[in-house]
């Protein structure tokens, strides 16, 4: 993963964009007009030639903050693709071989669309501080997020349009972070903790002192519920013109959906892009906690797999969509691992610096609580049949998924704890057991389809060994 080259370092990009930028930019008073959009389209290829083409293209030193004011949706996404364009070409961070490891490469001078640390003025164009409104602070960026979960009119084109920017702005600084994060954990990898402060103040110190983390978690499990609605009702509601709103054109109206649910199952993979980068950081400073190489100077807030867990646990109608909407295999088994340790018997007690006492649940250890009626029925009255019926189901799908994943890593097929064909008996026999406690539960399509797939292979596995 080592970089081919080291990136170029921020230098100005051409004096005459930079000098001309901010007018072209800031368009307070002024309403779109045809003038104001080919000025901005002209910009953007300036930007793209000056930074990505000719014989000797340099990075901006400053950010093309390029995503606002202007609802023409042309604008938006060559604009965001844009700036996909320069983050790809000019990384903040990057891999060099140094001997026989990688190192991390860290440009200082490169753009960030974040405010981190104590900064509070953006250095953007000479160190002008007029621009650093712009950027995002964890406070703007959980500000972001509940903007995007509030109802939209989807009968005004401005508010359409307004949800459409919200949501490639999302993406992009997600897919920043993650550009950031990813080289950092192979580097954290490799080194072990010796790379653990930089993740740590970039990741947790700064997120959890400036916002409330958890209403950030809750406000991001609320966008996925909402793809999930959006995509059960399987179509969008015709717009229907009404006084004071001049109806569009059929097609302009269906273009302008079907875009913005494009973009709607965008959003819902940097969600989860958000969720797994977290997730790996809980589990860096978890180790990290265990080895004591942390300090109060690293700050702390609850893990997001807590947050997780109190959300799905105390509102159960979240669960089935959730789980639904989760992509991410392991981390989707994880979660159903560690919703079932809720109700599977205390956790060992660890002090700061020790290891786990109490071995981690596996799916198979999850499955011989419904082995009999009598263990069934425990666990049953601990969490209801339902919950658990959809939770097996959920795990059973896992294991289908990793089994046919070239991909397959130890770490899952370890939390699984057993073969498929000791999986799948295991899992008709706790449906079973499940049923015999309670003659009136209802099984869903997603669980009979479990219970189908699960039968059909244990006869195909055992026809096979004899």
């Amino acid at each position: 993963m080592a970089a081919s080259r080291a990136p170029v370092s921020a230098a100005a990009a051409d004096g005459g964009i930079e000098e001309n930028a901010m007018a072209i930019l800031d368009s307070s008073g002024i309403k779109d007009s045809r003038d104001l959009h080919d000025d901005r389209a002209a910009f953007l290829d300036a930007v793209r030639s000056a930074c990505l083409a000719g014989d000797n293209p340099s990075a901006p030193s400053w950010g093309i903050l390029i995503l606002r004011n202007s609802s023409s949706l042309e604008l938006a996404v060559a604009s965001f693709s844009l700036l996909l364009e320069l983050g790809k070409q000019y990384p903040r961070t990057y891999l060099t071989n140094s001997g026989a490891h990688q190192v991390l490469v860290v440009v200082k001078e490169s753009w960030l669309p974040f405010l981190l640390g104590n900064d509070t003025i953006c250095t953007d164009i000479g160190g002008n501080a007029r621009n650093s409104d712009h950027l995002f602070d964890p406070s703007r960026f959980s500000l972001l997020i509940e903007n995007m979960v509030e109802p939209t009119d989807t009968t005004d084109a401005n508010n359409e349009m307004k949800s459409i920017k919200n949501m490639m702005l999302f993406q992009y600084l997600v897919n920043t972070l993650e550009a950031d994060f990813v080289l950092r954990h192979v580097a954290y990898k490799v080194t072990r903790l010796g790379d653990f402060q930089g993740i740590s103040v970039k990741y947790a110190s700064e997120g959890s002192r400036k916002l409330v983390f958890k209403s950030l978690v809750k406000n991001c499990i609320y966008l996925v519920l909402n793809h999930y609605h959006h995509e059960a009702e399987d179509a969008v509601e015709d717009s229907i013109p009404s006084e004071g709103h001049p109806a569009k054109s059929e097609s302009d109206t269906n273009s302008s959906l079907n875009f913005s649910s494009f973009e709607l199952g965008r959003t819902l993979e940097s969600v989860q892009k958000l969720f797994v980068m977290v997730m790996n950081l809980d589990l860096i400073r978890k180790e990290a906690d265990t080895l004591g190489l942390t300090s109060r100077a690293d700050g702390f807030r609850n893990s997001i797999m807590e947050i997780f867990l109190d959300e799905l646990t105390y509102n159960i109608s979240y669960l089935s969509p959730f789980l639904l909407a989760f992509a991410d295999w392991k981390w989707k088994l994880e979660i159903i691992l560690q919703y079932f340790s809720k109700y599977c018997g205390k956790a060992a007690v660890r002090t700061r610096r020790s290891d786990n006492s109490q071995q981690d649940l596996t799916l198979e250890s999850v499955l011989s609580f419904f082995l009999t009626t009598t263990s069934a029925k425990a666990m049953a009255k601990k969490m209801s049949s339902e919950v658990a019926q959809l939770l097996l189901a959920h795990a059973y799908q896992v294991c289908l998924s990793v089994q046919g994943d070239s991909r397959n890593t130890t770490a899952t097929t370890e939390k699984i704890g057993a073969s498929l064909q000791q999986i799948s008996c295991s899992f008709i026999s706790a449906f079973q057991n499940l049923q015999k406690i309670n003659l009136n539960i209802q099984i869903s399509p997603f669980e009979k389809e479990a219970l189908f797939t699960a039968a059909t292979l244990t006869r195909k596995l055992k026809n096979e060994e004899r």
